[in-house]
């Protein structure tokens, strides 16, 4: 069977060969998941909003709708937009996405011809790396540091790439590493963007989990030239499995996108936008956000206590501001992956961080998750690595 030669680029997700590595054990604690607590669904209030739906709007909700998305949502997200994220943004900016996944593979099929750069942080969201991966782009990284992306190595690697085309960023609470940029950080890279010819990706699904601190500008905010792209989401502070997004741009960029993604799955289920507006006319999507925000925040921060009092002094760490995840970093020698064995048969897993860079991956790396585990996993889980990584490094020592 002769496949197309994109099929040749992709690469197994690192995450899920995790996952494989664990399937069936019930007995281990794992900071390895990348999902939302299901514990924190508005279950009852979506089931109001569902019967409500069904009573008015049953019909119509099981029927084809337009490519752009349900007109009553796309007004909330233009009003959100607006409001909330301080974005210039009306009908002629904006188009509903079946999930911000699809939004990556949709810049990629605008955007990347064979041969051109795409430069992303390092390390950086795995699932954007694979989604341009089979267009034939190349990467470049920029180093980033607890700021953000250090602009000094930006501007190398935009002088060393003249075929640098896109940019990958996410601003807000990363995934992988839970860093957040400053203003400063965000003001400057914008400064550096608008001399070149370049679209600006702005991944932004973790931006409404802050637990700490003041909201920052989101770069299209400061897009002063059309040239960012941003995706928002409703997955991490509503459900995932609704798979609602939109992408925010400029006209010429947002009615690309709607032209092809009329291509890919003509429009995202009418049935899931429905119910998500019915949602958000009925109840109070912020309380429910501040509910995420709350809980997350103990769990971090518990994570943060643990780390503290269990892991060796020579491991650093995040400490994020919101999100998801934290970051470590081993002593240079060590590999993660190899660790994760035993760390797996001692009953925890993580995710190792190599897969997260677009080129050759730093293997003294660790993807940690603090969403899907309580306070006694994380209390249990982190002595348990602490001890694990405690014996890997007295015998890199020796």
């Amino acid at each position: 069977m002769k496949f197309s030669v994109r099929m040749d680029r992709i690469k197994a997700s690192g995450i899920r060969a995790v996952q494989k590595r664990i399937a069936g054990r019930s007995d281990i604690i794992s900071f390895a998941a990348g999902l939302p607590d299901p514990a924190l669904y508005p279950m009852e209030d979506l089931e109001k909003a569902t019967a409500e739906l069904y009573a008015k709007d049953g019909r119509k909700a099981f029927s084809y709708g337009l490519t752009k998305g349900y007109g009553p949502l796309l007004d909330i997200l233009v009003k959100r937009m607006n409001e909330k994220e301080h974005v210039q943004c009306s009908l002629e900016n904006i188009c509903i996405l079946s999930g911000s996944q699809q939004g990556l593979g949709l810049a990629a099929q605008l955007f990347i011809d064979e041969g051109d750069v795409v430069i992303t942080e390092n390390p950086s969201y795995l699932g954007a790396i694979n989604a341009f991966r089979p267009y034939g782009a190349e990467f470049a990284g920029v180093d980033t540091d607890d700021d953000g992306i250090v602009i000094e190595d930006l501007e190398k690697v935009l002088e060393e790439n003249p075929r640098a085309k896109l940019l990958y960023m996410i601003p807000n609470f990363q995934n992988p590493t839970g860093k957040a940029w400053t203003l400063e950080r965000r003001q400057r890279f914008m400064e550096v963007i608008e001399k070149y010819d370049v679209v600006v990706v702005e991944d932004n699904p973790y931006g409404e989990i802050r637990f700490k601190g003041d909201p920052l500008p989101d770069l299209k905010s400061l897009d002063k030239t059309g040239q960012v792209m941003y995706l928002g989401s409703l997955s991490k502070v509503l459900s995932p499995g609704m798979r609602i997004a939109w992408v925010c741009a400029s006209p010429e960029i947002a009615s690309k996108v709607e032209e092809l993604k009329e291509t890919n799955d003509l429009q995202s289920p009418e049935l899931t936008q429905m119910l998500a507006t019915y949602y958000m006319n009925m109840f109070d999507l912020e309380a429910h956000i501040k509910e995420i925000q709350e809980t997350y925040k103990e769990r971090c921060e518990l994570m943060i206590e643990m780390i503290k009092k269990y892991f060796p002094k020579e491991i650093k760490y995040t400490d994020p501001e919101g999100g998801m995840f934290l970051w470590l970093e081993l002593p240079e020698g060590l590999d993660s992956d190899k660790i994760l064995d035993e760390a797996v048969e001692a009953g925890v897993a993580y995710i190792p961080g190599e897969s997260f860079f677009a080129q050759e991956g730093v293997k003294n790396t660790v993807r940690m998750n603090f969403t899907m585990v309580n306070d006694q996993q994380i209390r249990d889980g982190i002595k348990i690595l602490g001890e694990v990584f405690s014996r890997h490094i007295q015998g890199s020592n020796k």
